[in-house]
């Protein structure tokens, strides 16, 4: 069973999947403590709130709210929500503190694709087509490392930055895995003016790409 905390139907917002119609699966349960998190809600697991699936679906606010569901179960509230969209992301929380291999492989049985928000702190146990977005959380409260294993099956790098030294530590996670992705993107924490210049000049100088959050400039979920 998986503890999914909302879903909701968008505009993909970040990375290379930006702009794309999307199906958001955010699971409940996440360790790791980011201190700039906008998800913070999905922490813990508690079960005083716990509720029934469809009180997950497009919640009118943020709320730690979660239902169980089995993979059979979210496939079927797809289906009866109308929703349009053909790619799923499954965020969180931290996602990968389950086994995604039944959802993801029950929903591209049903033609959807599938992708996975992750912070790369627990292994990733998804089919090979699920599209894999890592962004590594470095040195967080939670004290959880970064995996190697986790870096190298990223199909993308998306790296929060509001300081140099975000920048710096990201070339030393790709030194000490002896990762080299092909993708890397920074993402200014919080849209600051400051945290943007970073990101927008590392991008130029190192040759790799800048995502911006654009749901959050549309303000839409």
């Amino acid at each position: 069973m998986y503890k999914i905390n909302e879903v909701f139907e968008t505009i993909q917002g970040e990375a290379s999947f930006t702009g794309t119609p999307s199906i958001f699966l955010r699971l409940q349960g996440c360790p790791v403590g980011c201190s700039w998190c906008d998800t913070k809600q999905t922490w813990d697991v508690d079960n005083v709130y716990k509720v029934s699936l469809d009180e997950t679906v497009e919640k009118k606010a943020d709320s730690d709210h979660w239902a169980n569901a089995s993979a059979e179960q979210i496939l079927a509230l797809f289906q009866s929500r109308g929703y349009t969209a053909k790619h799923v992301v499954i965020t969180g929380g931290e996602p990968c503190m389950f086994d995604l291999n039944p959802v993801c492989n029950l929903l591209h049985e049903h033609g959807f694709s599938t992708q996975i928000e992750t912070s790369g702190t627990f292994e990733i146990l998804a089919p090979e087509q699920t599209w894999v977005t890592v962004s590594p959380k470095i040195n967080m409260r939670g004290g959880y490392e970064v995996l190697t294993s986790t870096m190298k099956r990223a199909n993308e790098i998306k790296h929060p930055v509001a300081m140099q030294k975000h920048v710096e530590e990201l070339e030393e996670l790709f030194a000490k895995t002896g990762v080299n992705p092909k993708l890397v993107y920074l993402q200014p924490i919080s849209q600051k003016v400051s945290a943007t210049k970073l990101a927008i000049d590392t991008c130029i100088a190192k040759n790799w790409r800048l995502s911006i959050q654009v749901h959050k400039y549309l303000g839409i979920s």
